[in-house]
């Protein structure tokens, strides 16, 4: 299939698609005129990896996980601690994330929002809060 119909079925741009080919995630056939030619083997690693991206891996943990996906004798145990370490790296993102609404929220709280020009989180932007 030509890189349209692999972008459709794949629901991802052409431009992704040839960046993921670029960087080495897919191996499209030629055709004698040049063009790709991508396999429905091919069009499984795109989806595989829109789902994997989906749900917060970066490039390189989609590219070991491919590699265990390929690997028929993989080790499960293997899988689940690159799972387990992503759900690590994602509760310490949340956990920041609170902090930063818990902040935010006080200096709102903290702001008068009224027609004087007093405003804590502007100084606090600013470095100038005492």
């Amino acid at each position: 299939m030509n890189i349209g119909t692999a972008a459709d079925r794949s629901n991802l741009p052409a431009k992704t698609i040839r960046y993921y080919e670029e960087i080495g995630l897919v191996h499209p056939g030629r055709r004698d005129n040049g063009y790709r030619d991508y396999s429905q083997s091919d069009l499984n690693k795109l989806c595989f990896v829109q789902r994997a991206r989906g749900l917060g891996f970066s490039v390189e943990h989609c590219r070991q996980l491919l590699s265990l996906y390929e690997d028929g004798n993989r080790a499960s145990a293997d899988v689940k601690a690159l799972a387990n370490a992503h759900l690590g790296e994602i509760n310490r993102k949340l956990k920041e994330l609170e902090q930063l609404k818990a902040t935010l929220q006080s200096l709102v709280d903290a702001c008068h929002g009224d027609e004087r020009p007093d405003c804590p989180i502007l100084e606090e932007l600013s470095g100038e809060h005492g």
